[in-house]
């Protein structure tokens, strides 16, 4: 009988460890690393082009995949940004050396997103099969921005304005897990 209760109580204890709602960094540091990230993209703006002529056609915001993402379990919803975050780190690891951002600030602000789906990874648990959909999204927007524009610096500001819009929405698809609860 004690054999029993304390093979539950190992149970639901590796239960809990394992689930994504546990995860300490996930508590305590997604938040504070989110904010950064989204700062530096902000100090990485130009002002001269903050009114852009809108003529270079992008791919369109792929809101119906966060929808989905936002009906996911909670793994689900961490994998989803995981990949995110994977996705705009090889978008900035393009050659950017005809964007006008400092390299510190975007090496700052790669190694904090890549911090981010790193420790998000180790939450989610098992490797999660990364969406085919938001990858050939991410790979349609790089062709679109750089194949008009090539890698100029107006080019470059438009993947800045589309990776905030995507951080600003992982943000809150992660928030959702503490909201829902």
């Amino acid at each position: 009988m004690l054999s029993r209760i304390f093979f539950a109580c190992a149970l639901l204890a590796l239960f809990c460890a394992c689930s994504p709602l546990s995860c300490g960094w996930m508590d305590h540091k997604f938040r504070q690393y989110s904010e950064n990230s989204l700062n530096l993209l902000d100090m990485m703006v130009r002002e001269r082009l903050l009114n852009m002529d809108a003529e270079v056609n992008t791919e369109p915001f792929p809101h119906h995949l966060y929808n989905q993402a936002s009906r996911a379990s909670a793994e689900g919803k961490l994998a989803f940004t995981v990949q995110i975050l994977r996705e705009v780190s090889a978008l900035f690891e393009e050659d950017d050396s005809s964007s006008s951002w400092q390299e510190i600030t975007v090496d700052h602000f790669l190694n904090i997103v890549n911090k981010q789906a790193d420790e998000l990874q180790l939450c989610v648990g098992g490797e999660k099969r990364p969406s085919r959909r938001l990858h050939s999204y991410f790979r349609r927007l790089s062709h679109s921005v750089f194949g008009q524009m090539g890698h100029r610096i107006e080019a470059w500001e438009r993947i800045r304005r589309e990776v905030k819009d995507h951080l600003v929405r992982a943000d809150r698809l992660v928030s959702s897990l503490f909201t829902s609860n």
